[in-house]
């Protein structure tokens, strides 16, 4: 069985990425893209559909983990009742091939050291040709040849790889796993001792731009490392999670792949880069959201492959028992094909925060932005299937509506602050006209709060985006009333849901856990709304749910005390990272001074 989703932590070289259990075991792993076939699916299934183990062959005593400093470089020590070592694991970030090191280093006495390489191609279906060199293994299937080059001899035992070894104080042992297409020559052995230190200058590097320098520095920097490591850097592309079917509830069908580029993330994770010095990684997610977008605004998508790819065909795997048995595995995901409104606003969202920093769009940025308004000037007042991207029936739900306003505010400040050609005339009316709108069908008096879709009477997070995006003020009443009924009936220990799932909007059996996005939204409501220390004793509860290596996944069981959902997961991230710089922003400056802020 797979670990829990929390015991994990992330190896990535900025197109792909690997999870690491604190047992040494590399249970996911997909080749060479994030959303390609993987090679080790243990995480949704057993070891027989591919891993690779690396840890002490004897009892553990004491197990440590942590990324080296501010870089990717996973470290995990470990103490046996004979010695201690400790494993580095990383990714060089690729160049020219894709390789994957691990590296045993002796601290202490002698410590039994153990290896097993199950090679599973196509998610764990299919077992590969294994042929045996004098420096390794080659595993061979169809179009993918992996190649791993040890220091220590590997014997081939069952359809897998084994190795038995001792590691003294001060003695290294270096594994490399490097992949390549079928058709093409081999590349190259790489010097793990110098990838190393190339790996760990490159992330050194690139860590010492981030800008924000307060309280929560080291949260806030992993959460950008995180979110760096999750970018396809040819396209600049920045995928949701890297994992597949991690579920929403143990044992549901609430089971999604996360392995694609959401638009709506654009306007979060733009604004989490450009404000924390990442100016360069904002601009390539901006260009991909144009080029992904680009053609007739009415084949537009709510998610794109990590090149821009528009046909996300969902699968089903009956091969895999899925997660804790949680089935059914899916790759692919049907929602590209849905129509959600919001979308409209988060693009025109993201493209107006661009131009207020500064950054420079294309010639056909605001041709783009036109034929999209054109469309949402059709399109707004039908009904959608909402943010959550639900399976039920279409509706009109309160936050689409609500982003269709965004969009058309954005787009109208634009045009007039840079003279872009329009028409305004239409576009204000239009506005005013969605506004009163959304106050008068979406706020249900007998609620006394905005409500999930018209005329419903249940609560949705995501309206705690109000005040946020400027639709009403925070010391609105009805903003107020709306964050204190989600206070009252959308919260377990505290903890945000997205919704009710025992309605049936969504169209799937109830259950999942709380959400952390939504719940750093009601943090940064209370800052809105003056309530400083309520907001700050809600954040850093969430920073307390993170996993030892500063990671979040989608969803939490406050019951359980465990992570849900794909991980680890872009939007959370993204919320730690703009709420605390939100809570920042909000306080004054002698509680900055207090804290190590500045004035």
């Amino acid at each position: 069985m797979a670990a829990r989703i929390e015991d994990y932590a992330l190896i990535g070289d900025c197109q792909t990425a690997a999870l690491v259990s604190r047992e040494g075991s590399i249970d996911w792993l997909c080749l060479p893209r994030f959303d390609s076939a993987a090679c080790f699916a243990a995480l949704l299934g057993t070891p027989e559909h591919g891993r690779w183990l690396l840890a002490p062959k004897g009892e553990v005593r004491e197990c440590r983990r942590r990324y080296r400093d501010d870089t990717l470089i996973l470290e995990t020590d470990y103490r046996t009742d004979s010695g201690e070592v400790t494993v580095l694991d990383f990714m060089p970030v690729r160049s020219k091939q894709l390789d994957l090191i691990r590296i045993v280093e002796g601290r202490r006495g002698q410590v039994a050291m153990q290896t097993e390489i199950v090679i599973r191609f196509d998610y764990g279906s299919l077992v590969p040709w294994v042929r045996r060199e004098y420096s390794g293994i080659v595993a061979i299937a169809g179009p993918d040849v992996v190649h791993i080059r040890s220091d220590v001899p590997l014997h081939g035992e069952n359809f897998r790889t084994v190795a038995d070894f001792t590691v003294s104080e001060g003695e290294r042992v270096s594994f490399a796993l490097t992949w390549h297409p079928s058709f093409e020559p081999a590349p190259g052995s790489i010097d793990p001792g110098e990838a190393l230190d190339a790996t760990d200058n490159w992330w050194r590097d690139w860590s010492a731009r981030c800008t924000y320098d307060d309280e929560w520095r080291e949260a806030v920097l992993r959460s950008l490392i995180t979110l760096k490591a999750l970018t396809y850097a040819p396209s600049g592309g920045l995928v949701a999670a890297p994992t597949t079917s991690l579920p929403e509830q143990i044992g549901s069908v609430r089971n999604w792949d996360y392995r694609y580029c959401w638009v709506r993330d654009s306007t979060f994770a733009l604004y989490a880069l450009m404000m924390n010095g990442y100016r360069e990684e904002a601009r390539a997610w901006r260009e991909w959201l144009l080029r992904a977008v680009a053609g007739r605004a009415s084949q537009l998508n709510i998610m794109y492959g990590v090149t821009g790819e528009r046909r996300l065909t969902e699968l089903t795997l009956d091969w895999l028992p899925g997660y804790e048995n949680s089935t059914p595995v899916r790759i692919g995901n049907a929602a590209w094909q849905q129509c959600q409104l919001d979308i409209f606003g988060e693009v025109m969202d993201s493209l107006h925060v661009a131009r207020s920093v500064g950054l420079q769009t294309s010639s056909d940025g605001w041709r783009v932005q036109r034929e999209m308004m054109e469309e949402l000037e059709k399109r707004w007042d039908q009904p959608d299937e909402g943010i959550w991207e639900v399976r039920g029936p279409r509706r009109h739900f309160t936050h689409s509506k609500m982003m269709a306003w965004v969009a058309l505010d954005r787009s109208i400040r634009d045009a007039e602050k840079h003279g872009l050609k329009c028409p305004l005339d239409t576009w204000r009316r239009l506005r005013d006209r969605i506004h009163a709108e959304v106050c008068e069908k979406g706020f249900n008096p007998k609620v006394g709060a905005f409500t999930q879709y018209y005329g419903s009477k249940d609560l949705d997070a995501s309206l705690l985006m109000m005040a946020q995006v400027g639709f009403l003020p925070p010391d609105d009443p009805r903003v107020r009333g709306t964050v204190e009924a989600i206070e009252k009936h959308l919260t377990h220990d505290g903890f945000v849901l997205r919704y009710s799932t025992e309605t049936d909007v969504d169209g799937l059996p109830p259950g999942e856990g709380v959400f952390f996005m939504c719940t750093f939204w009601l943090a940064d409501n209370y800052a809105l709304m003056g309530r400083l220390d309520d907001a700050r004793k809600l954040f850093e509860r969430l920073l307390a749910l993170r996993n030892e290596v500063g990671l979040l996944s989608e969803e939490y069981d406050p019951t359980a005390k465990r992570m849900l959902g794909n991980f680890p997961q872009a939007f959370s991230h993204i919320g730690l990272i703009n709420t605390a710089r939100n809570l920042v922003d909000h306080q004054g400056p002698a509680q900055k001074r207090k804290r190590g802020g500045t004035d």
